[in-house]
């Protein structure tokens, strides 16, 4: 999926929507600003509302009414995504991701005598580094410069602003789940008290898989720039990161790699992999498309209980389609932003945006409904390993950086998904 900076966004949208639109979009020229956003926002998903309840009215199809519905319906998403990088960015910089870490000179240093040279001449910096076979040009970054790329992947990755994280130390990770059954009853004053059934405990394993980025320059760049080679090598990994994780987190199948959510649902391949069974998958009527009566009953099949903490997840295609839907009263039921920090809603629930989540086709899983930080745990092995590879590309150098990252269920009854017929 492309994102837009937000000039480029600006510039983008004028061109989509309709003149009134574009003469406020213009009132504020600043696109980095929140409220101009919101502002921007909220006056295309009043042009939209007004071009969509007029071709209701007109009861026949129009193409070019069609395609001015289609052009607002996107500008409408694109300023929505925009808010929703900005709230990803405030929620991390509340947490402390994406600020500056506290780094030991000497450390910072020495990793970047490495990157630019291959050398490391400080031993002791190099034991508390583990540099690695010299011939691979091995290297364990320092344990600020992991922080900053994990804390950063925060605002990038969608799954990790709403599952939940566990950093380990180990090779693997397994979580044992109490299935209940301690049996009970009623007894008199001096009756036998018998003995009654005892719960058992299940268990599940979240295998580790392998996360890589790759990026290269050349080594006149890296003897000669003034840039901070530490920021511009976090920002290749941490997007490379994002984007294969987005998938995997989704719909990997625990090849080297973590197990997706959608992966536990009813039918799919783990459905019998949790203790507590799989993620109920509730069939649509429609093939390509949802009622707004269907997306109420997902919402009445989750239990109170994980009601509170409860979202949507879904990708733009799927949006744009829901985004017309009305309930009984003619009120829509998808709503933009109103205020910084504060996501869309569907159904007066929070909407998360996801590109990995499938398109509304025949058999697919495209929209999910539940409380993602008790459902789904992704699991963080301790360690960026870094090997400066001079000699495969000449002239570049190349950075093959890994991590290690897995993920799984963690609770069955907390995700809903709905199925296409």
């Amino acid at each position: 999926m492309k994102h837009f900076s937000p000039p480029a966004l600006l510039a983008r949208s004028t061109a989509l929507v309709t003149p009134r639109a574009i003469a406020s979009l213009q009132i504020r020229a600043d696109a980095t600003d929140p409220k101009a956003l919101i502002d921007a926002l909220n006056r295309s998903f009043e042009e939209f509302k007004a071009a969509h309840d007029q071709k209701l009215k007109a009861k026949v199809d129009d193409v070019v009414l069609n395609e001015k519905i289609d052009k607002i319906n996107l500008s409408v998403g694109d300023f929505q995504k925009a808010i929703d990088d900005l709230n990803a960015k405030l929620a991390a910089a509340e947490l402390g991701a994406g600020t500056a870490q506290v780094r030991d000179p000497g450390y910072t240093k020495a990793f970047a005598a490495h990157v630019r040279k291959g050398e490391l001449r400080d031993h002791d910096l190099q034991a508390s580094l583990n540099k690695g076979a010299a011939s691979e040009g091995g290297y364990t970054a320092p344990i600020e410069w992991d922080r900053t790329i994990t804390d950063r992947l925060v605002i990038l990755s969608a799954m990790r602003q709403i599952a939940s994280i566990q950093t380990i130390g180990g090779a693997g990770f397994s979580k044992l789940f109490n299935n209940r059954g301690t049996g009970s009853g009623w007894v008199g004053e001096t009756a036998a008290r018998p003995e009654t059934t005892t719960p058992t405990l299940g268990t599940l394993n979240y295998a580790l898989g392998e996360i890589y980025a790759n990026p290269s320059v050349t080594q006149g760049l890296l003897d000669d720039s003034e840039v901070d080679i530490e920021a511009w090598l976090a920002d290749n990994v941490e997007t490379e990161f994002a984007y294969q994780e987005g998938i995997a987190f989704v719909s990997g199948n625990g090849t080297n790699k973590p197990n997706g959510f959608l992966t536990y649902a009813t039918g799919a391949a783990n459905a019998a992999a949790h203790p507590w069974g799989a993620i109920t998958a509730t069939t649509v009527v429609g093939t390509t498309a949802v009622t707004s009566d269907e997306l109420l009953a997902l919402t009445y099949s989750l239990p109170q209980a994980y009601s509170d903490a409860a979202r949507w997840v879904l990708n733009r295609l799927s949006l744009g389609k829901i985004r017309a839907l009305k309930d009984g009263q003619g009120n829509y039921l998808w709503q933009p932003s109103y205020q910084a920090g504060e996501p869309a809603t569907l159904l007066n629930f929070p909407v998360t945006e996801m590109a990995a989540m499938p398109n509304m086709t025949t058999g697919a899983l495209p929209i999910a409904f539940g409380d993602f930080k008790r459902g789904y745990l992704i699991i963080d092995r301790v360690g960026v390993r870094v090997l400066r590879d001079p000699f495969t590309n000449k002239p570049y150098v190349m950075f093959y950086t890994t991590k290690r990252v897995g993920g799984g269920l963690l609770n069955p009854d907390t995700i809903k998904v709905l199925k296409m017929a």
